[in-house]
């Protein structure tokens, strides 16, 4: 099942699980939303699952925003661990 994407003062809330079955979809759906507003904040507060697969729609999401010089920005209880994935990922 995919994860339900709300809008609240413009930060999307995203509530289920990000994994091999839903993480296409969210990342197609959040990279438009994205490129239609030009900026873009998850709250992931509420996200029961991040697999690898959940992992790269993210990475993507972020390295999207990054090369089109647009803010992205993630909120909630686990984002440092996905900020420094991301970090360690471009590093290497």
């Amino acid at each position: 099942m995919e994860p339900t994407i709300t809008q609240q003062n413009g930060i999307f809330l995203v509530e289920g699980a990000i994994n091999a079955n839903t993480a296409l979809v969210f990342q197609n759906y959040l990279r438009t939303i994205l490129n239609a507003y030009g900026e873009l904040t998850i709250n992931i507060e509420n996200v029961t699952e991040i697999d690898v697969h959940g992992m790269n729609a993210l990475r993507a999401l972020y390295i999207n925003a990054e090369r089109r010089s647009r803010p992205f920005d993630i909120i909630g209880y686990g984002c440092k661990e996905i900020y420094d994935d991301f970090r360690q990922t471009h590093a290497a």
